[in-house]
């Protein structure tokens, strides 16, 4: 990845984009998912994390999926100089765009996107939010359709397929990255955790 590129970078741009706090957390959940799978895939950790944090970066200034999200991140990251790799999977984690996934870390992202929104929403109404979280609980509020319903469960199915990872070891991998990350995911408020 270009050394011109830092982090700190990406997240003021994210920032400058975003202003709401969960929005940034899903980001940061997806950084972190990224984060997780990118040595599996011998993928850069620094390319893949950046790519997961800043893959819905228009999402709230555009959200209008037939003429906004993902373009205009698309638009503005090409701009901006962000390599070629994280500028095609931001593209590509959006079904709608038509536009292949191919690169181990473009499935990546379509893999953990959903599914990091998924395990967050169930940490919010447990006791112990992330700790001690197992795929058997997760997968018991996917058979809930009225939970997070948003959420598409065939989404989650086919993005671990499409990663050629059994759906539990996926799970138990976001799981572990997230909770490795939780003071900074959970708000202190959440469900009245003081």
């Amino acid at each position: 990845m270009q050394d011109s590129i830092s982090r700190p970078e990406a997240w003021s741009l994210l920032c400058a984009w975003t202003k709401s706090d969960s929005l940034r957390r899903h980001m940061l959940a997806v950084e972190a998912a990224m984060r997780a799978y990118a040595p599996r895939f011998d993928g850069d950790v620094e390319l893949w994390g950046l790519t997961g944090l800043l893959h819905d970066l228009d999402y709230e200034r555009y959200p209008d999926l037939a003429t906004g999200h993902p373009r205009k991140a698309v638009d503005e990251l090409t701009r901006q100089g962000y390599p070629d790799e994280l500028v095609q999977a931001v593209a590509s984690h959006a079904d709608f765009l038509g536009v292949t996934r191919d690169s181990p870390m473009e499935k990546t992202l379509y893999a953990v996107d959903e599914l990091s929104g998924f395990i967050l929403a169930c940490a919010y109404v447990r006791p112990n939010r992330l700790d001690g979280m197992t795929p058997k609980s997760v997968k018991k509020k996917l058979r809930q359709p009225s939970f997070a319903a948003a959420v598409g469960r065939e989404q989650l199915h086919d993005g671990a397929a499409e990663l050629g990872v059994d759906f539990d070891e996926h799970l138990d991998t976001v799981i572990a990255a997230l909770a490795a990350r939780s003071d900074e995911l959970i708000p202190a408020t959440a469900g009245g955790r003081g």
